[in-house]
């Protein structure tokens, strides 16, 4: 009883983090979700409620963002170790870009220059740059680094682990800068094989 209700709190921390830390929508007219079993991500029109396109992306695709301005959708693909990135005016893949070993969690910066992907087993973030598509960092966190959001001005991100933790990072340097203890209780033990879901607003 006390790790699931541990596993909760540190759930509902991810989830505050995320709908604080989100850029804000005024209509969200596709929705894009990961089937992590099929290898694709689905386009929702959700003005029809209809799925517009299907698109092959890398093996096992959990988390998904969008960037601020709707261009681009990035996928982390956990068994193939990548990030796809996908065109959202074309709905393809455009590039995919190695990260480390099991990306699950994904947050893109409010500038859109940088994406931080959560690489569950290599217990590490990777830094991408959006302009190049590359990996310009790799930061060390905590244990099974999954949810992940970024604060409004850029200047941190915040990295929710399965020991109970959140690793604090300055964007600034890519370190850690303060790691605080919200709960306890293993990633894995929440995480489960399914679809994520994020929403573009108009162009």
């Amino acid at each position: 009883m006390k790790t699931v209700r541990s596993v909760s709190i540190l759930f509902i921390l991810w989830l505050a983090l995320q709908i604080c830390f989100a850029p804000p929508i005024s209509a969200a007219p596709f929705a894009y979700v990961t089937n992590f079993s099929a290898n694709t991500i689905s386009v929702l029109d959700t003005a029809t409620n209809t799925v517009t396109a299907t698109v092959p992306v890398g093996t096992s695709p959990g988390g998904v963002a969008v960037n601020p301005d709707g261009t681009r959708v990035y996928v982390g693909n956990y068994s193939s170790n990548t990030v796809s990135v996908l065109n959202t005016a074309t709905n393809t893949v455009t590039a995919t870009v190695p990260v480390g070993n099991g990306p699950w969690g994904l947050a893109v910066s409010p500038d859109g220059a940088r994406v931080y992907v959560g690489n569950e087993v290599g217990g590490t973030v990777s830094v991408i740059a959006t302009p190049t598509n590359t990996v310009t960092a790799t930061v060390p966190v905590g244990t099974a680094p999954s949810g992940i959001a970024v604060s409004p001005d850029g200047t941190r991100v915040y990295v929710a682990t399965a020991p109970g933790t959140v690793s604090v990072i300055a964007t600034a340097t890519n370190t850690v800068i303060a790691t605080v203890t919200v709960g306890g209780g293993h990633e894995r033990s929440r995480r489960q094989p399914g679809r994520h879901t994020a929403l573009r607003g108009p162009a």
